[in-house]
This record gives C-alpha cells, structure tokens and sequence, in this order.
C-alpha cells in the first residue's frame, strides 16, 4: 500500500511540476505610476497588461498598418455610436480622408442630420423611469435621451429636402440621395457634410429602418415615380475596391453595417485588415459576436490577415484606438494636420 502510495505522490509530482518550455512572446508587465503620468507610455503598456487591454494595442497597431500601406478602409458603425460623441471622430476621419467608404444604418443618418441642424442630445441615466419618459416626449438610447421635437425638424427637414433632390432627378442609388443631402447641409461637424465634400461615399443598406425610410416611404405616396435604389448601391459598394487592393475595415458593434462592410470585402477577395470593436461575444452565434476569427471561415478575411477583436464599450475603446493611430501617423507625415 505504501508503494503505491509512493507511485501517486510522484505521478502527481510529475504533473505538477513538469518542466516548461519557454514561451515565445512579450513578457508581462504594466504600467508603473511611480514614474509619473505619460498617456502615451499607458496606451505602449496595454501591450504587455494582457487581456483586453493586449488586443486593444493589436488594434490600435493594425489601424496605422492599415494607413500606412495605403489600404481602402471601410468603417461600419451603427445609429447608437452617432447618437454619441463618437459623431465628432467619425466626422473627423471622413474629414481627413482616413478611410475611403462609410457603412451605416439609418438611424445613424438620421441622428447625424438632426444634430446638423441644430438638434441636441441630452445625457441621462441609464435607469430613468421610462414610462415617465415617453410620458414627456423624451426617447432614451442607453444613457442618452432624444427629445420627440427633434424628430419633427427632422421631418420638416426632409420634407424640403426630398422636394428639392426629387426636383433635380427621379431616381437615387442610396449613397447618392446622402451624397446630395450632405452638399446641402452646412454642419461642418456633419458626418454627411465631410463625407460628400471628401468623396467618402457612405452605404446604408437598411435606409427604410428607422425614420428617414418612413418620410421615404410618405413622399413616395405623392410622387410614384421617386426611386431610392437599393439594389444599385449594392452594385457601388461592390465596385468601390478590386481583388487586387489591399483590404481594411474597423466595425464597430455589429449588425447590418458590419455585415454590408464584410460582404464588400468577401466578393473582392476578402479583408487584409481588420479590427472589431464590440461588446458582444462569440458565444451569441450573432453578427455582432462573431470573431475576426469566424470571418476566415467564410472568406470575408483572409487567412493570412492583420486582425484583431476587442470586447469592451467602443465609446472607450476607440477614440483610444484613433488617439493611438492619428498621433504616430501624423509624425510620419502620412496624416496631414
């Protein structure tokens, strides 16, 4: 008995105290206060800090890759992250031509239009009464509360803004028809407004969900003959890049806009970058938890791809991502101020 006893201790010895081999990669390590406080030293240490904070610092290293081999970027980003402040980097990287084709949904239009005009949004709680909300004409996204007037000036604006583009011609592709508003706004923290002056077409494959496809639908009821082409966009987007261009895109949450974005890139050879930032998980079996990982499977990424996912608020995570990007680039003179 005692034996075998000793025969346990050492077969548990050996699996517990087996050798190791030496692992290839960076060592970890974090950021020391001790030496005072450099935001750039903290964002080079997410490196080293593991976890989320590692696959972030992927993240902000494949943007400026992404930059600096001249790749055609598409962003995809969905109505909430405009509805945010995020509206003002967007509006940014259309600004300085950081990427080449915007992929959204039509809230994020609608949001972007009526902060154009002069609407604002309010900060709240994400646990407001919301029965006393709608009560009070206020709309919650989140923490982010959106009055119902805001909505009727929208309306007001598309009324006159539909006559106006009806007048010029009959028929619209989708990126077109917000080509042509974005020339009419004259918000120069527009998303709409930068995109048209920079020739940074935006697609929005879902137009009629949400309010901007309603007043669509209304003045259609009028004018039969109005044509907002979906099916032709599909045929721009397709043909905005080639098999043979080097591939990006950074998708922020998921959904229809992540989905168009990938699709592109999937009929054109697939994606040499790409970054997901996101708060959903693969576990989900959604669009919006589906991995950089997942997207090999089905050819929308390449096999031999610069990728990276990041789980965590995009509200955080990417300004992060674009302070890290925009800084380095920009010394590097491939970012003009």
């Amino acid at each position: 008995m005692a034996k075998k006893n000793n025969n346990n201790e050492q077969e548990a010895r050996k699996n517990l105290l087996r050798g190791s081999e030496e692992v290839k990669g960076e060592k970890i390590g974090g950021y020391d206060f001790d030496s005072g406080v450099d935001w750039k030293k903290l964002i080079e240490s997410y490196k080293t800090t593991g976890f989320q904070a590692t696959n972030l610092s992927r993240a902000m290293e494949i943007v400026r890759n992404m930059q600096k081999d001249k790749a055609f970027i598409y962003l995809g980003y969905t109505s909430n992250l405009v509805s945010s402040g995020l509206r003002d980097i967007f509006r940014f990287l259309a600004e300085k031509k950081m990427i080449d084709v915007i992929v959204t949904t039509a809230g994020g239009i609608e949001e972007d239009i009526m902060k154009a005009i002069g609407e604002k949004f309010d900060i709240g709680k994400f646990s407001a009464d919301d029965v006393e909300l709608y009560e009070k004409g206020e709309n919650r996204v989140g923490n982010l509360f959106i009055k119902n007037e805001s909505y009727c000036k929208f309306e007001d604006f598309m009324q006159q803004t539909l006559t106006k583009i009806y007048k010029k011609q009959k028929t619209w592709a989708v990126s077109e028809i917000l080509k042509e508003i974005g020339l009419m706004l004259k918000d120069k923290d527009s998303i709409l407004y930068q995109a048209a002056k920079n020739n940074v077409p935006i697609f929005c494959p879902g137009i009629t969900d949400g309010s901007f496809g309603f007043h669509l639908y209304m003045f259609k009821q009028k004018n039969p003959d109005f044509i907002v082409d979906v099916v032709e966009d599909f045929k721009n987007i397709l043909l905005s890049t080639s098999h043979d261009e080097k591939k990006g895109t950074i998708c922020l949450g998921g959904g229809i806009s992540k989905h168009h974005a990938l699709l592109a890139c999937l009929l054109n050879g697939g994606l040499d970058y790409a970054v997901y930032l996101t708060t959903s998980h693969e576990s989900s079996g959604s669009m919006s938890g589906a991995t950089t990982d997942e997207a090999k499977s089905w050819g929308k990424i390449k096999d031999d791809s610069d990728a990276s996912t990041v789980i965590g608020d995009v509200t955080i995570t990417f300004p992060l991502v674009i302070m890290a990007a925009f800084e380095e680039l920009e010394k590097e003179g491939i970012i003009k101020e």
